[in-house]
């Protein structure tokens, strides 16, 4: 393959007038003691085509492609690339023969630079000009534009999402996986990436396996797609020969029946949702359950959130959208206690609570879900029964000393309330599905009775059975009385479940629409800070 703009590395010597598929695996099974991750599954890819595969967390979606790129070794089965058997010991061989994946969950380092990470693995003198250089034109190239000399600590998960790509795009794969590349980014960035994948699959012969679970982007992105139900093949088709409700259908073993969740899986326009409305909105003159005023909060002398006001009252689901990056993660910082605002007022229950003091907001009766439940939702290596019972100690405790067999008492009826699914409540939380993770921590957050609930990002890399559960969860906090802060970058879903919309730019509340009176087109407007 050519480098046409001499941005990349010297690529495998990868045959593009090969008519062999990029890759075929055939029986691929694995096991891990009596649990069967991949049974007897086949998977065929092609150059110049999108392959999209389906399937809930646990499906066994992530044990294929951790044996496509090395990471795991098969006990069954063969792979061939571009027609010849090849053995992926190791992921060294996985890029060697151009296959690359842009992980779901982040693996930068944090205190290095955007081109220190993209040049991690880089053997030899690195020049830090060309670099960045070939950081900001891969990024041109693709719509993923970042500044190469800012630390990915300070980068919102979307900017962060772009340099993951970059990073594997600079290695000219000639097939590569994305796991959920757009969990992070806006319709017009999703719209913007796919349109240029699209562009690249059919121009520079490349192969990608899109591993999304968001339905329209499948039918709208992909050529083929496979689902993977328990571990086995359960559905294969060309895509445009199938549909959104039938892969649905294909991916749970049963029909997704409810409109609402329908529209936020981009089943259904959102002009259509039906169905179940969004929550009522509260009556006029309701004592906020949440009030926020002025909130100002600075980094380096930048506002991260500016003048921010915002009230929700009991009972209601007010949702916060706008573009990744303009203050949301720093509201749900700051709610969790980890920000200190430099000006401003946090009331709950029309009690004034400071958020910098450790504890009080827990104590006031917030709980939260949030943004990256990885790195501030769970802790990976503790078992699911403690991270069940962090935060009612208080209940399970004896005089000095947890008391383990109430802590397994709570921790099992919780486990039972939310449906968390795990062979052992003494396992590892990381040994959980993206779903049963996600259920945990509001399992957790829930038990502690919280008056206001604030839910950000909390479909972010589900699968569409975990998401119409958190949906009807969420639903059900509120109807119990609680005060929902659902912080959303997922267009649909603000809008299939909050009675309120705000929206959030450049740290400010660009506007505020009851859901009735609340299009895309307007929404957009607010975000592009025109006033609707």
């Amino acid at each position: 393959m050519t480098d046409r703009d001499g941005l990349f590395h010297d690529g495998a010597g990868h045959d593009g007038g090969s008519r062999a598929p990029a890759l075929e695996l055939r029986g691929i099974g694995k096991s891990y003691g009596p649990v069967v991750a991949c049974d007897a599954v086949d998977l065929t890819v092609h150059r110049g085509e999108i392959h999209g595969l389906l399937g809930e967390n646990g499906a066994g979606k992530s044990t294929l492609m951790k044996i496509l790129l090395g990471l795991v070794r098969r006990d069954t089965g063969t792979i061939h690339h571009d027609g010849r058997p090849v053995d992926v010991a190791g992921p060294q061989e996985a890029i060697a023969l151009g296959i690359g994946m842009v992980h779901q969950h982040f693996s930068l380092v944090e205190p290095l630079t955007v081109w220190e990470n993209v040049t991690l693995g880089d053997t030899g003198k690195v020049d830090r000009a060309r670099a960045c250089e070939q950081v900001t034109q891969v990024g041109a190239r693709y719509g993923l534009p970042i500044d190469p000399l800012a630390p990915v600590s300070r980068l919102s998960a979307g900017e962060r999402q772009r340099v993951e790509l970059i990073k594997c795009l600079r290695r000219d794969p000639s097939v590569l996986v994305l796991d959920e590349p757009t969990s992070v980014l806006t319709q017009a960035e999703s719209a913007e990436l796919f349109g240029v994948l699209r562009e690249v699959v059919a121009g520079e012969d490349r192969a990608v396996i899109l591993i999304s679970h968001k339905l329209a982007e499948i039918t709208t992105a992909t050529d083929r797609v496979t689902v993977l139900r328990r571990g086995k093949v359960a559905f294969h088709s060309v895509t445009k020969e199938t549909g959104a409700q039938e892969l649905a259908r294909q991916m749970v073993g049963r029909d997704v029946s409810l409109r609402a969740e329908a529209a936020a899986l981009g089943m259904l326009p959102v002009e259509r949702r039906g169905g179940r409305q969004p929550e009522e909105a509260p009556e006029p003159g309701a004592e906020p359950a949440l009030r926020l005023s002025g909130i100002t909060v600075r980094s380096d002398g930048v506002p991260l959130l500016d003048d921010f006001s915002l009230d929700v009252a009991p009972g209601e689901i007010v949702g916060l959208y706008g573009v990744e990056g303009n203050g949301q993660a720093t509201l749900g910082d700051l709610l969790s206690g980890l920000v200190e605002p430099s000006a401003g007022t946090v009331e709950i229950g029309g009690a004034r609570v400071d958020p910098a003091k450790p504890g009080a907001l827990h104590k006031a009766g917030l709980g939260i879900v949030p943004e990256d439940r990885h790195a501030s939702g769970v802790v990976l290596d503790m078992s699911v029964a403690d991270n069940l019972v962090m935060k009612s100690l208080e209940n399970v405790s004896g005089r000095l000393l947890v008391d383990r067999r109430r802590t397994q008492e709570l921790a099992r009826r919780l486990a039972t309330e939310f449906n968390i699914i795990t062979s052992s409540l003494d396992n590892p939380v990381r040994s959980l599905s993206g779903g049963n993770q996600q259920r945990v921590v509001l399992a957790r957050e829930m038990s502690a009775n919280p008056s206001v609930l604030v839910a950000a990002q909390p479909t972010h890399g589900l699968d569409v059975g975990a998401i119409e559960d958190m949906y009807l969860r969420l639903r059900k906090a509120a109807s119990s009385g609680v005060a929902i802060l659902l912080i959303s970058t997922e267009l649909e879903e603000v809008m299939a479940l909050s009675s309120r919309i705000a929206v959030i730019s450049r740290g400010r509340i660009a506007g505020l629409l009851p859901t009735a009176e609340a299009t895309a087109e307007r929404l957009g407007m607010l975000v592009g800070g025109v006033a609707a």
